[in-house]
């Protein structure tokens, strides 16, 4: 996976750009495991594991009420907005941003960038199994 990181990371700091009062941003694997982060003051690992942990609540949500499959996930706090995105069938793009966010851009950012994410990982996970 590693073979994808220069690229998602670059990804990831365009979003930076073009999102006002982001604060984080990760792109995981589906089953947790960091594959780029800009993240500061939280645990990368321990993120993903809890973006593995929602993708998994949200995609049997939408299944059981039969919204079909997971799409994104956002949870607004007190301080702040925690918004996931499928990126792929193999990756999640994890955004933090300011409570004073503008959620509208946040999404519109974030759909955009999800399928080249998706095709940068899945392009390093077939070159893997073809090394």
């Amino acid at each position: 996976m590693t073979a994808a990181q220069p690229e998602v990371l670059a990804e990831l700091q365009e979003l930076r750009v073009r999102i006002p009062h982001l604060t984080g941003s990760m792109v995981a694997s589906t089953d947790g495991l960091v594959i780029a982060h800009l993240l500061a003051g939280a645990e990368p690992d321990g993120v993903a594991a809890l973006t593995a942990a929602a993708l998994g609540v949200g995609a049997r949500l939408t299944d059981a009420v039969g919204h079909g499959g997971f799409r994104e996930l956002l949870v607004s706090g007190e301080f702040g907005h925690v918004a996931t995105y499928a990126a792929g069938s193999s990756s999640v793009l994890t955004l933090l941003a300011a409570a004073d966010a503008n959620v509208g851009r946040l999404n519109l950012e974030a759909r955009r960038a999800c399928p080249r994410i998706a095709a940068l990982v899945d392009a390093a996970l077939l070159r893997g199994r073809h090394a």
